[in-house]
């Protein structure tokens, strides 16, 4: 083990093969011109450290940084599954759909209005009715521009926050208007 062996020969005897062994030695993991019992050294500990690891593969993982990667994704997938324990969370697509179904009954009762001012009070002045649609339709803009501020915010927070992406906590009670 004392000797000075050629890479073929090392390769052979770890199993791997003389490309490997190459490598390894440009990697400064093994020094040319080293002895076997050198090179096995380095060799074995370079394998305790993949293992271990501290060392990333072939592909450029490393398995620390992965295992903290998987870690927080959990963290948050927790995150999620509490807030919507708590009623605290909703899908952004989910509250766009709400919001815009509640507008649209709102406008909806909105232009019935001014048909029933007509029937209930046949006799109220076109100034009186005018006014009254004015505030309804003034009221009714403000309501529509503050319900896509408040979903457009939540988005906006969102890919601030984390980039979660659009399943991610975009609304508690706390942003309700």
């Amino acid at each position: 083990m004392d000797a000075i062996i050629s890479q073929a020969e090392f390769a052979q005897m770890v199993g791997v093969s003389e490309a490997r062994v190459s490598q390894l030695i440009s990697d400064g993991v093994m020094v040319r011109g080293d002895t076997a019992h050198a090179w096995l050294v380095g060799y074995c500990e370079r394998l305790r450290d993949q293992a271990a690891g501290r060392l990333g593969d072939s592909l450029g993982l490393d398995l620390v940084q992965e295992r903290a990667a998987l870690a927080r994704e959990q963290r948050i997938g927790q995150e999620i599954k509490n807030a919507v324990a708590r009623k605290e969370y909703a899908p952004v697509g989910l509250l766009a759909d709400v919001l815009g179904q509640a507008g649209s009954a709102v406008v909806d009762c909105f232009e019935q209005l001014e048909g029933l001012l007509k029937k209930a009070c046949p006799d109220l002045p076109d100034e009186a009715k005018t006014t009254v649609m004015a505030v309804l339709a003034k009221a009714r803009n403000q309501w529509i521009a503050g319900t896509d501020r408040l979903v457009s915010d939540a988005i906006d927070a969102l890919a601030q926050d984390d980039g979660l992406g659009d399943d991610a906590p975009a609304f508690t009670e706390s942003d309700a208007p």
